[in-house]
């Protein structure tokens, strides 16, 4: 008999409820993105919380109504506990214990970072329960040996910003607005990635570690050292030799780690999980590697509910589930 865990997801700008069954099959998958943090360059975290709470609501019928379900026909409720904005994180985690305590089904809180590397076992069903995810995002750029369920290893983090961030700051810088990430993606193609030279930091440091606050400063210098004309019309070599500057770190670290641990499989998560030329970069370097290489379709690379009923689901059957009381961790670190 299938066993169907509802997933809730508010840790930032995003709010989401899915249904997932047996932690691989998603029945559905709604999210509605908060489109009024654009005009401000960034997510505004008490405007973020209010979205929240308006929207959870019809998103949850929604979720149930696309799956065809009642919510007496649900196992389990999972929700995010953290990393993210606390106001956020309160909503989602405080709507699934309510929804716990009305039903009496059990609850399990989730670390989203665990959520975002979960979301590979929704589209790789072969995939090895032991191998390494790059984890890539706005917040987090992290190298994670992943031994099993609930068993993980950083190998590198970032020591200042983390590879998203340098995405939306460079394109903010260059005029494309925020979010950032697939407008430089897009724009790229259409650019010279070898026109400019900037620096890969920390690309051969001989550690796992990432640093991006160089190559952002490195792409503002130049930038501002450009006339308008010029602006105008090398913006797409701009944009291409950052991403290709930043992307290229990604997959040498990546490449390094999976060789010296003599790792089979390599997944990304996260939402610079979606940028193309990564994957390309990356699926070139690792099929001369014999590596195999598996990442999340779009809508899972996203912050999304699947992948947090997913690794929800898992959670429940490695500890069961969680107490009543567990409360939000903005600085919730994977592992935790």
């Amino acid at each position: 008999m299938a066993f169907l865990t509802l997933g809730i997801e508010s840790s930032c700008d995003e709010t989401a409820v899915a249904i997932v069954e047996d932690g691989s099959r998603v029945r559905s998958n709604i999210i509605l993105s908060q489109a009024e943090h654009s005009v401000f360059g960034g997510v505004v975290p008490e405007i973020a919380s209010r979205k929240h709470v308006v929207s959870i609501g019809p998103i949850f019928k929604r979720s149930l109504s696309e799956a065809g379900l009642e919510l007496s026909e649900i196992d389990l409720i999972a929700a995010t506990r953290g990393p993210g904005l606390i106001g956020c994180l309160l909503v989602g985690l405080n709507f699934a214990r309510g929804l716990s305590l009305a039903t009496g089904k059990p609850l399990v809180a989730v670390n989203h970072l665990e959520g975002h590397i979960a979301a590979n076992s929704l589209a790789c069903v072969d995939l090895d329960s032991h191998h390494l995810t790059l984890l890539i995002s706005g917040g987090h750029t992290l190298l994670v040996e992943v031994r099993g369920t609930g068993d993980y290893h950083v190998l590198g983090e970032t020591r200042d910003d983390a590879v998203g961030e340098a995405f939306d700051k460079v394109a903010k810088l260059v005029g494309l607005g925020y979010p950032g990430g697939a407008k430089i993606d897009q724009l790229a193609k259409s650019g010279n990635p070898k026109a400019i030279r900037f620096p890969r930091p920390m690309r051969h440091s001989g550690d796992y570690d990432f640093s991006y606050s160089g190559l952002k400063t490195a792409v503002a210098l130049h930038w501002n050292s450009l006339s308008d004309t010029q602006k105008q019309s090398d913006i797409a070599d701009v944009v291409a030799s950052f991403q290709e500057a930043a992307v290229d770190i990604l997959a040498q670290k990546t490449i390094d780690a999976a060789e010296e641990l003599n790792i089979s499989a390599v997944t990304l998560a996260g939402g610079v999980a979606a940028n193309s030329r990564l994957r390309t970069l990356l699926a070139e370097k690792l099929e001369k590697r014999g590596i195999k290489f598996y990442f999340p379709q779009l809508d899972l690379c996203t912050d999304n509910a699947a992948m947090i009923a997913a690794a929800g689901y898992f959670q429940y059957r490695l500890r069961g589930a969680s107490k009543m009381d567990i409360d939000s961790q903005p600085a919730l670190r994977l592992g935790q």
